[in-house]
Parts: structure tokens; C-alpha cells; sequence
């Protein structure tokens, strides 16, 4: 089987006669299988993929039973001309200016959304030490304590969580917290 590809450049067309993926790799085109898509569920799995990176502000995180929750207010960061649509619709910018460091967050509701945190999940907060900004793992307890407004191990130049955090979760489960850095 031949695929058909037409290819326009300018006003003149071609034609170009290739063959089909399956010949490609000796498969008739009634075997061949589709690639594997992330975002297709497996085995009869959740809808979406398999693990997922949305940026938020953690409120809280409690334990509970053998694990923690982690109450989430979930935003998005844009950037480029999508930021930049964003901001001017939301008067936060004037028409021809442009957004600041390059990005724009956007957080339509404050509603919280829960997520199980096992006690082994990788946590990461900013931290300057002197040197400039760092990447600094604590444990979940630490990271507990520092929603709280506590620095239990006095850590020097703690940024604040305000600032934001990449969450990766599976289904209902927070594999990994990082801080974001936003200048």
C-alpha cells in the first residue's frame, strides 16, 4: 500500500508516492499497531496519562494514616504569546507591553484540591545559601512544617512557598514537590 502525500510549496504542487509505515517495517497495514501514547490509559487504567506536571500553591500537608495530603490551589503559568494574551485580557498589561520575565500566572479559583504525598515522595525548596539560588531536597515532614511558616532546620535564605510549586502526580498520588524558581 502506497500512502499519497501531497506537498505544496509557493504555487507549485507535487505528488510524491511513499510507502506506507507498515511495508516500512514488513507488517501488513491490517497488523500494524498504532505507537503508544502517554495519554491513552493502559490496561483498562485512569483516563490521561499515566503521570502528570501541574504547577500550584501547596496550603497544607497533613498526615494521614501511612501517608500525608497535600491540599493543592492548582494555576497556570504561560508564556509567550500566550502569556501575553492572558495578561492583556486580564489588564494586567497594557496592549504592546511586554510580560514580565516572560510569564504570567493565572489562577482563576482558589479551590483546593487534595492529593495523597507518601513519606518517601522527592521534595525540593529553594534555598540561597550564599551562593545564589539552590535546589534543596527535604523530607515530607520538613516540607509539612515549612507550609506551616517553620524553618525547623534553619536553613539559610528559604525562599517562600508562595512562589509556587511543580507537582508530578499519578492519578490521586504526589510523586514530586519542586519549588519553582520565578525571579
Amino acid at each position: 500500500m502506497k500512502v499519497v502525500i501531497a506537498v505544496v510549496v509557493g504555487l507549485a504542487a507535487s505528488v510524491l508516492a511513499v510507502p506506507a509505515a507498515s511495508e516500512l517495517l514488513g507488517r501488513s497495514s491490517a497488523t500494524a499497531r498504532p505507537p503508544a501514547s502517554v495519554f491513552l490509559p493502559r490496561n483498562g487504567g485512569m483516563i490521561g496519562p499515566q503521570q502528570a506536571v501541574f504547577f500550584g500553591y501547596p496550603k497544607s500537608l497533613a498526615r494521614s494514616g501511612g501517608s500525608y495530603r497535600m491540599r493543592v490551589d492548582p494555576a497556570l503559568v504561560l508564556s509567550g504569546v500566550t502569556a501575553y494574551d492572558a495578561a492583556v485580557a486580564d489588564h494586567a498589561i497594557r496592549p504592546g507591553e511586554a510580560v514580565p520575565d516572560d510569564y504570567y500566572t493565572v489562577n482563576e479559583t482558589r479551590r483546593l484540591l487534595t492529593y495523597r504525598v507518601p513519606a518517601t515522595a522527592r521534595v525540593t525548596v529553594i534555598t540561597n545559601p550564599g551562593a545564589g539560588p539552590r535546589s534543596t531536597v527535604v523530607s515530607v515532614v520538613e516540607f509539612s512544617a515549612i507550609l506551616q511558616g517553620k524553618n525547623p532546620r534553619q536553613r539559610p535564605g528559604m525562599w517562600a512557598p508562595a512562589s509556587g510549586f511543580w507537582i508530578r502526580v499519578a492519578g490521586d498520588r504526589s510523586l514530586a514537590i519542586d519549588q519553582a524558581y520565578r525571579p
